[in-house]
């Protein structure tokens, strides 16, 4: 449990807020005897800590928009007939300015409040700016506001495709509206300058600014943003544990962890794969005692659910908590569940259940790579990855309560036996229903934590970078495709440390081995995703970028189903069409979920890059 009451302390964070956003010296109504000027705040540890908590406050009011936008574009999730206008819309691409799910309101308060800290840390305790001054909390405070504005920015623009860049000076909402909406030149009429001498701060001038409205696209931000987190962060995450004797606060707030996974992933997204190897490998190989963020037994097989249960350090990189007790709560199940009161306005696609549906366990083949169409099955092995689908990442719900797994596995060994209609009885009059985020949930508790980064995903994407990053040894170009594999499967990729116990994002769920691990060579055998019979082969003999875009897809399906519902799909799938530059990549996937009517219209529509994005700057 924790000992201190987020909600309490993001109430207290809005407050002081309040008087920090207000351009008046007085905060409240002088008649009450209340006298709070902005030169007596921040005398005291305790209100910076409420202001960082406020910024978390902030942060988890963007978690439903996260998955939403994240998701509903992408092909994993599609809507119900119980959808609201909004989600419609979205699911559509055909998303106008009122939508509440497009709205950039929550970044630009996010963004807002960040440079209201940033500003305050840099006037109050200038060491932060000063790279050999001593490290001390006031720097972690400042280095967690730089990541959460940054990661606010990166997620903007991935959704808007541009945004606007909003100048330090500007510290509360109002002042963002009001540079967003003038005609030209916006004059932000507070500007303090202070004299950063290291004890009075005196103010110098107050001098009214002339902001131009300038807008960044992707690569603008990544630029500016991985600069900056780059040169300016000393240290990020206050060690609040120390005080409260709960070690997981360490994995809710921006931490030295994160920071690296941020700036990998804004890398990976630019296209520059030796930076995000580098941030990314400071995850996957990370010196631990615990083998923290490590793929080992702690969460193998049916253990992996728990991943979800609770916060943990070995696994989560950095969690948004939420907890019902503390009126501390999300939409989420709102959105998925079909039992009352919630509405079950999202469901999973055909092609996300088929990802785990059709992941086959312990089959034995006989290959022929001389004459590869000789090539057999012969024991098609056990149907299904439950492990990480049913009953986790999605359920079949009757009357509102999970149909049993025996069930579910007997439909899918029917269908390897051809036999659909029979199977399809088995689960029938049946609500499919994405259950990551009601796992082990009481129907009424609606406080599932958000996961932002995790172990599995950080493996993932260093295994995505491998498929194309080069490297010279010994002076020669070489690859390492090959450790992309092991990552995925078994953590061979540790071959140098035999002491750590590696199983890969695969292996850690059984899917590991030799012949259930994903595969790739000369010779590639297509198999049946049903009955799991070898249908035929893909030849890229002499052909090394066929072999990486077929590597690269495969480990696109495994980030499906490892990672599906938790927000990123839909950028996954714009990376990867823009690193080929072929937009039919994202086109075909996301238009596969639409009725045979409207496919031709949803793929035709995003092959124009500009509709992957909301155009709401326009």
């Amino acid at each position: 449990m924790r000992n201190i009451n987020k909600y309490t302390i993001t109430i207290s964070a809005f407050l002081l807020s309040l008087i920090l956003f207000s351009s008046c010296t007085e905060f409240l109504n002088p008649d009450q005897e209340i006298n709070i000027t902005e030169d007596k705040l921040f005398d005291d540890w305790y209100e910076y800590r409420s202001i960082e908590m406020g910024l978390y406050g902030l942060q988890a009011e963007l978690v439903e928009q996260i998955v939403i936008l994240g998701e509903l574009r992408a092909d994993l999730l599609q809507i119900t007939e119980t959808a609201d206008a909004d989600m419609v819309e979205i699911y559509n691409f055909n998303i106008t300015s009122e939508n509440k799910y497009a709205s950039p309101t929550n970044f630009f308060k996010l963004i807002s409040a960040s440079n209201n800290f940033i500003k305050v840390l840099q006037n109050k305790h200038p060491e932060v700016l000063d790279p050999a001054s001593p490290i001390n909390n006031y720097d972690r405070l400042y280095g967690e506001a730089l990541c959460m504005r940054a990661w606010a920015y990166f997620n903007a623009v991935r959704i808007y495709g541009k945004v606007p860049f909003i100048h330090e000076s500007l510290t509360s909402i109002d002042e963002v509206n009001n540079y967003l909406n003038s005609p030209g030149t916006y004059i932000d009429s507070v500007n303090i300058v202070y004299g950063l001498n290291g004890y009075d701060n005196d103010t110098l001038y107050n001098s009214p600014i002339s902001l131009e409205k300038q807008y960044f696209s992707q690569d603008l931000i990544i630029d500016y943003f991985t600069n900056e987190l780059e040169n300016k962060v000393k240290a990020v995450g206050v060690n609040h544990h120390i005080e409260n004797n709960d070690e997981t606060w360490e994995v809710t707030i921006w931490n030295t962890h994160a920071w690296h996974t941020l700036l990998g992933s804004m890398y990976l997204t630019d296209g520059d794969l030796a930076k995000a190897v580098y941030h990314f490998e400071k995850i996957v190989y990370l010196p631990s005692d615990n083998y923290r963020y490590q793929l080992d037994q702690s969460f193998s097989n049916w253990n992996w659910r728990n991943i979800f249960n609770n916060i943990d350090l070995k696994e989560h990189i950095f969690t948004l908590w939420f907890n019902k007790s503390n009126f501390q709560q999300n939409q989420l199940q709102t959105f998925f569940e079909p039992r009352p009161p919630h509405k079950y306005m999202l469901k999973p696609t055909r092609r996300a259940i088929l990802n785990w549906e059709t992941t086959w366990d312990n089959f034995t083949l006989q290959t022929n790579n001389s004459q590869p169409w000789l090539a057999k099955t012969v024991w098609k092995g056990m149907p299904g990855d439950f492990s990480r689908g049913y009953g986790v990442s999605y359920a079949y719900l009757q009357n509102g309560v999970p149909i049993s797994e025996s069930n579910v596995f007997a439909s899918l060994w029917l269908k390897s036996e051809g036999d659909f209609r029979t199977a399809d009885v088995l689960i029938q009059d049946v609500d499919t229903v994405v259950w990551k985020y009601s796992w082990n949930k009481n129907v009424f508790d609606q406080d599932a934590n958000f996961i932002v980064y995790r172990a599995a995903g950080v493996h993932l994407w260093l295994a995505e970078a491998y498929v194309y990053w080069k490297f010279v040894r010994n002076n020669v170009p070489s690859n390492f495709t090959s450790n992309a594999v092991n990552i995925v499967n078994n953590g061979a990729n540790y071959s140098a440390d035999l002491s750590r116990p590696q199983l890969g994002v695969r292996g850690r769920v059984g899917f590991g081995g030799s012949n259930d691990g994903i595969r790739v060579g000369n010779i590639n055998y297509l198999r049946d995703p049903f009955s799991n019979e070898i249908t035929g082969y893909l030849d890229f003999t002499g052909d090394f970028l066929s072999l990486q875009l077929y590597l690269e897809e495969l480990i696109m399906d495994e980030r499906a189903r490892e990672l599906a519902f938790e927000g990123e799909r839909f950028y996954d799938l714009m990376r990867v069409a823009k690193r080929r530059n072929d937009p039919s990549y994202l086109a075909e996937k996301v238009s596969e979920k639409f009725p045979s009517g409207r496919r031709e219209e949803i793929y035709n529509l995003l092959l124009n890059e500009n509709n992957w994005y909301i155009n709401y700057f326009e």
